[in-house]
C-alpha cells in the first residue's frame, strides 16, 4: 500500500496512514514535490522554512521505524501511478483535500489511478467534521458561527489513531527516490519568543507544554501580545499537518477534567471555540470556494476601495504611524508569526482606515505567515473587512489607538517592535504625535490617515454598495 503524504506531515493519529499500515503487509510512504512547492509567489519564506524541516522531521522519524520516504518530483496524479507499478501497489491511501487545488489533485489522482485499476482511498483527517457533515435542520450548511458551534459542540470528536509501527516488509528494491534540499536536513529551532519551532516532536511538545497548565488562563491571556505563552502556537502545526486534531482534541478534553475552577474550564472551552472556527472556515471554503478570491456578500464585490499603493505599501511596511498596527507588521515581516488579536486590528485598518480590499492583505499574508491557511486566511479577512461569512458589521471599525491601549496597556509589545518609540512611557506611546514627536524620534511617521476621517469615508463606502 502506498500512503501519499501531503498536509499530513506525521506518524502518530494520521488517518490514512494509519489504515494503509493496517491494511497491507508493505506500506509505501511517498511524498509529492509539485514544481512551486518552495518557491511560487505566495510561498511565505517563514512557511517555506517550516515545511523543509517538518518533512525532515518526518523522514527521521520513518527511518527510525524502517520505513522510507520515496520522494518523486513531478505531479501526483502522474508520480503515484508510476510508482504503483513500481511497487505492485493495489491502492494509494491519502487524507482527502479541502482546498480548492488538494480537491483538483483527489480527482485527477483518482483518474489516473483508475485508469490502471489501482484503487484510491481518501479519509477524514484534517478536521473533526466534514463540510456535509453538520448541517442545519432543513439539510443546508451552516453560514453563521454560533449555531454552527453548537451543533459541533453536541458531536463527540473522532478517537485518535494509534502511531505508525515498525516496517514489516523492505521496500522493493531500486525504488528510486529524489534527492530533498539542504533545508531538510536539521530541525527548524527559530531564535526570539515569536518564531515556532518545527516537526511533529516539536507539536507534541507544545502541545504537552500548553494543556497542561496555559490553557487554564488562555480566556483572559489570549488577547495580549506581550504576554509570553498566551497563546498556543499550534497554528502552523495544525497548517502543515505535524499534529492531529483528535489528538489536540482529547488532550483538551483531558485538560478540562483537571480544571478545578470555573475559571480555568471558561479558558478550556474558549480555546475548543477557536479550534472550531478553523473548522467553521474550512467548511464555509469547502461549500463556498469563491470566498478565497470574492466576498463572501456578493454586493459588497462592488465597494468602492479609494485607499493607494503608497498606503499599502506604508502598511506593509509598518510605517503608518500607528503604533500597535506598526509592531504587529514589523512582527509578521521579521518573523512570520502574528498574534491573533493583531491580525483583527491590522486587517481592519487596512480594510476600514486605508480603504484597501481585503483581497490585497490577505494575500500579504500569506506570503508572510507560517501559518498561513486559505481558509482561515480568507475567513479572517473577510470577518474583519465586514464582507464574509458571520462577519464582523461593516459599522464595527476598530479604532487603532483604543485597541493598543486595551491590549498591550503598558507598550511593551510596541517598544519591542517600534523601537523609534522605546523612550515613550505608557501612555504616550499608544499616540505618539499627541504629545512632543522629537521625544519619539524624527524617524517615526505621523499618522498616514486620520482615523475618524476615514471611519466617515468607510461608513459611507459600505452605504452605497447596499444601497442604503
Amino acid at each position: 500500500m502506498i500512503h501519499w503524504f501531503r498536509r499530513d506531515l506525521r506518524i502518530a493519529d494520521n488517518v490514512a496512514l494509519h489504515e494503509a499500515y493496517t491494511r497491507g503487509e508493505r506500506l509505501v510512504p511517498f511524498f509529492c514535490w509539485e514544481d512551486g512547492l518552495v518557491d511560487g509567489p505566495d510561498c511565505a519564506p517563514a512557511r517555506t522554512e517550516f515545511f523543509l524541516a517538518s518533512l525532515g522531521s518526518l523522514v527521521r522519524n520513518l527511518e527510525a521505524l524502517g520505513h522510507r520516504l520515496v520522494v518523486r518530483r513531478g505531479t501526483p496524479a502522474v508520480e503515484l501511478r508510476k510508482l504503483a507499478a513500481e511497487t505492485g501497489a493495489s491502492a494509494v491511501f491519502a487524507n482527502r483535500g479541502y482546498e480548492p487545488g488538494g480537491r483538483r489533485d483527489d480527482d485527477a489522482v483518482a483518474k489516473a489511478l483508475g485508469a490502471v485499476s489501482v484503487g484510491f482511498q481518501t479519509f477524514k483527517d484534517a478536521v473533526a467534521w466534514e463540510e456535509r457533515e453538520i448541517l442545519t435542520a432543513a439539510g443546508g450548511v451552516y453560514t453563521v458561527f454560533t449555531p454552527y458551534s453548537k451543533a459541533w459542540k453536541l458531536r463527540t470528536p473522532p478517537p485518535a489513531r494509534p502511531k505508525l509501527g515498525k516496517a514489516r516488509q523492505p521496500m522493493p528494491p531500486g525504488i528510486a527516490s529524489a534527492e530533498l534540499p539542504p533545508g531538510v536536513a536539521e530541525p527548524r529551532v527559530p531564535t526570539g519568543p515569536d518564531g515556532v519551532p518545527a516537526g511533529e516532536r516539536a507539536a507534541q511538545q507544545a502541545l504537552d507544554a500548553f494543556v497542561v497548565e496555559r490553557v487554564f488562563a488562555y480566556a483572559e491571556a489570549r488577547d495580549y501580545p506581550a504576554l509570553a505563552g498566551g497563546t498556543s502556537r499550534l497554528s502552523p502545526h495544525l497548517r502543515l499537518g505535524t499534529l492531529g486534531i483528535r489528538t489536540i482534541l482529547a488532550r483538551l478534553a483531558e485538560a478540562r477534567a483537571r480544571a478545578t475552577s470555573d475559571a480555568a474550564r471558561k479558558g478550556c472551552d474558549v480555546w475548543l471555540t477557536e479550534l472550531v472556527w478553523r473548522e467553521f472556515y474550512q467548511q464555509i471554503l469547502a461549500n463556498h470556494p469563491h470566498v478565497a478570491t470574492r466576498c463572501f456578500r456578493p454586493e459588497y464585490d462592488a465597494l468602492g476601495w479609494s485607499g493607494t499603493d503608497a498606503q499599502f505599501d506604508a502598511w506593509r511596511a509598518g510605517q503608518t504611524g500607528y503604533p500597535i498596527v506598526d509592531a504587529a507588521m514589523r512582527c509578521l515581516d521579521a518573523t512570520g508569526w502574528m498574534h491573533n488579536r493583531l491580525r483583527m486590528i491590522v486587517s481592519m485598518f487596512l480594510t476600514k482606515d486605508l480603504l484597501l480590499p481585503w483581497q490585497r492583505g490577505e494575500r500579504w499574508f500569506m506570503q508572510r505567515l507560517v501559518d498561513g491557511d486559505l481558509a482561515a486566511n480568507s475567513g479572517g479577512w473577510q470577518w474583519s473587512a465586514g464582507t464574509g461569512t458571520d462577519a464582523a458589521p461593516y459599522f464595527r471599525i476598530f479604532n487603532p489607538v483604543t485597541q493598543g491601549r486595551r491590549f498591550d496597556p503598558d507598550g511593551e509589545f510596541i517598544r519591542r517592535w517600534v523601537p523609534e518609540l522605546a523612550g515613550l512611557d505608557a501612555k504616550a506611546v499608544h499616540a505618539p504625535w499627541e504629545g512632543p514627536l522629537a521625544a519619539a524620534g524624527a524617524r517615526y511617521p505621523r499618522p498616514i490617515v486620520d482615523h475618524a476621517v476615514q471611519r466617515g469615508r468607510c461608513l459611507a463606502m459600505f452605504k452605497a454598495a447596499r444601497g442604503a
